[in-house]
């Protein structure tokens, strides 16, 4: 029985993949670092409410931590605020957790994310992704979905827009670019953090729409 940590519990990954954890017979506890409580209750939870920027780092500690932070540069406001929640938060909670021990981080990515890209999201996507990778963690595990379905806090109006658009030339849509829905990426990051993966595996779109 392990336990796990989850950051990013109240968005559309975060909150399917919580719910997915504490059900598991494979984690007899679940942590979730949140800036303010979720609504769940459970006996298996444990909610660590805690300031990003003033982190508490004796507190992020599990076998395997999930990383679920994300934002859009609109929601964001600036390119800052958006570096700070796409890069700065997952590498700070990562350093942490591989210093209490944790043996897995599994992230959420982005489908292109590439650190040499012109698009500055997919190129901050590709530079968390190059940093974690340089932390050296037993299992490192990125996610790169594409476009997600599903209910959201804060529905984003271009997700429903191209979600309709992408539905309707779906026979024509390549695996990876296809819509997924952001609980067969949490299906996907509970079944592969189970799978005893070694060292770094990334896992494209096309890929998580099996789970």
């Amino acid at each position: 029985m392990k336990t796990a940590l989850v950051v990013g519990a109240s968005g559309l990954i975060g909150k399917h993949l919580t719910n997915k954890l504490l059900t598991s017979n494979y984690y007899e506890k679940v942590s979730v670092i949140v800036r303010k409580p979720l609504t769940i209750i459970h006996p298996k939870l444990d909610q660590i409410v805690m300031d990003f920027d003033n982190l508490d780092t004796s507190k992020i500690m599990a076998d395997d931590i999930f990383c679920c932070l994300g934002t859009t540069m609109k929601q964001a406001g600036s390119k800052e605020a958006f570096y700070k929640v796409d890069f700065t938060y997952p590498l700070n909670f990562a350093k942490a957790g591989l210093a209490n021990g944790a043996k897995q981080f599994l992230v959420v990515s982005s489908m292109g994310a590439d650190e040499k890209s012109m698009v500055y999201y997919s190129r901050v996507k590709g530079e968390i992704e190059k940093a974690l990778s340089d932390l050296r963690y037993p299992t490192l595990i990125i996610f790169r979905p594409s476009m997600l379905s599903g209910e959201r806090e804060n529905p984003r109006l271009g997700e429903k827009i191209g979600k309709v658009v992408m539905d309707f030339f779906a026979p024509l849509i390549p695996d990876n670019y296809k819509v997924i829905a952001g609980e067969k990426v949490a299906q996907a990051m509970l079944e592969l953090a189970q799978k005893g993966i070694k060292n770094k595996d990334i896992f494209e779109s096309g890929s998580l729409q099996k789970y």
